[in-house]
């Protein structure tokens, strides 16, 4: 809870359902490195929910042996919390926490709730995390496979983030048409993330503190550097569209790893005095992307992303900004499509790139507020928290 997905994709979703009455006790694995800095928040955020946290240490050393003395110490703390209170049912994403949910389920009979946010076992092959042809990485990822099923076989109703991945799992031999299945997109704060509340005063002093002067375009990325995000391929693009856009200027909202864009840039010939680097708290976050003109972010698509609800999209659009992104990843190039809210590419190559670039120069004309209507609309938070109550109350029976 203490990292910031913790903070903007369970927490909001559980103080919504304390409201409904439900009595909620959140078991996490905190990392100690941000665990003492931001414990003091989440305590305050819980206790004016009534939500009990039970935080306890994650263990990321060595590979394999520290998951299975998460999973002894998850189960033996998931064990004690029903022994003291009498869980009617216990709530997981996948992976290791899944796990912990079928084991309470077998042992004590808890209605599960399979939150499937993400296809694990290939998301880990395909993000490069396992390989397949280390015999360990092979027997676990098989392992987490054969969990993935007996999931989908014992748990008393789904949650799943995107359309393409409702699809994907109605498809599957072991669902069962009588489960419910709710599908449930990664929300945007839309309180914090509206143009409305940043002066200009306060885009003035970015601006400047930024060397943005006007005229400048401004694309921004937000978000982390590497893994499923194309580093390379976004700088091509940035390269191309500089080309045909002298004013164009880069603002990445990065928090680490400031090196390898920098490095992009060279190696695509980027002038680096178009490239603008900056980190962020989450409140300074909408502030800066307030700048923008554009958005981007490339993901790889593949297998696992059609699982994937990028939470930055619905906070780029809760902003009104355009983006350039591309297809292949859950349900991205059809919120964009339906809601006219940018660009979308279908290959990596320079002459996808071109064809994008020409139409972002040519200024076409995007309605911000239809933009932002459209996050409304797919990214609510208030919407999530009533399918979740729904698929609670439908696996409760209340």
């Amino acid at each position: 809870m203490t990292d910031p997905l913790g903070q903007s994709q369970v927490l909001p979703y559980l103080q919504g359902l304390s409201s409904y009455g439900y009595k909620i006790f959140l078991l996490s694995c905190e990392k100690e490195q941000v665990f003492a800095s931001n414990k003091p928040t989440i305590d305050k955020l819980v206790a004016a929910a009534g939500i009990t946290w039970i935080p306890v240490s994650y263990t990321k050393n060595p590979p394999v042996l520290s998951t299975i003395l998460d999973i002894l110490k998850l189960r033996r703390t998931a064990k004690k919390i029903h022994q003291q209170h009498g869980l009617d049912m216990v709530h997981t994403r996948p992976g290791v926490p899944a796990l912990v949910g079928l084991w309470m389920k077998r042992k004590f009979g808890i209605k599960f709730l399979n939150d499937i946010r993400e296809f694990y076992a290939d998301s880990r092959v395909e993000g490069h995390m396992w390989n397949l042809k280390n015999p360990l990485y092979k027997m676990v990822y098989h392992f987490f496979k054969r969990k993935e099923t007996e999931a989908i076989v014992r748990n008393d109703g789904i949650v799943c983030l995107t359309y393409a991945a409702e699809k994907i799992i109605q498809q599957w031999p072991e669902y069962k048409k009588n489960i419910p299945l709710e599908v449930i997109p990664c929300s945007a704060d839309l309180e914090l993330f509206n143009p409305a509340a940043i002066t200009g005063e306060r885009r003035a002093a970015l601006q400047k503190e930024l060397g943005i002067v006007p005229g400048d375009f401004i694309v921004t990325y937000l978000g982390s550097i590497g893994g499923w995000y194309l580093t390379g391929e976004m700088l091509q693009f940035c390269k191309i569209l500089a080309d045909v856009m002298p004013a164009a200027k880069f603002l990445f909202i990065s928090p680490h790893r400031h090196d390898e864009i920098a490095a992009a840039a060279a190696k695509h010939q980027l002038d680096a005095r178009r490239i603008i680097v900056k980190k962020a708290s989450r409140t300074e976050v909408p502030q800066l992307l307030s700048l923008s003109n554009f958005s981007i972010f490339f993901i790889r698509p593949c297998y696992s992303k059609q699982s994937s609800s990028p939470t930055k999209h619905g906070e780029i659009m809760a902003m009104g900004i355009p983006l350039i992104t591309n297809s292949g990843v859950g349900d991205v190039e059809k919120i964009v499509e339906e809601y006219h809210s940018g660009i979308i590419i279908h290959d990596f190559n320079e002459q996808e790139y071109t064809t994008a670039a020409a139409k972002i120069a040519a200024g076409p004309q995007y309605d911000t507020a239809g933009i932002r209507k459209g996050a409304e609309s797919f990214y609510s938070l208030t919407s999530a928290i009533e399918k979740y109550n729904r698929i609670y109350a439908n696996i409760l029976n209340h």
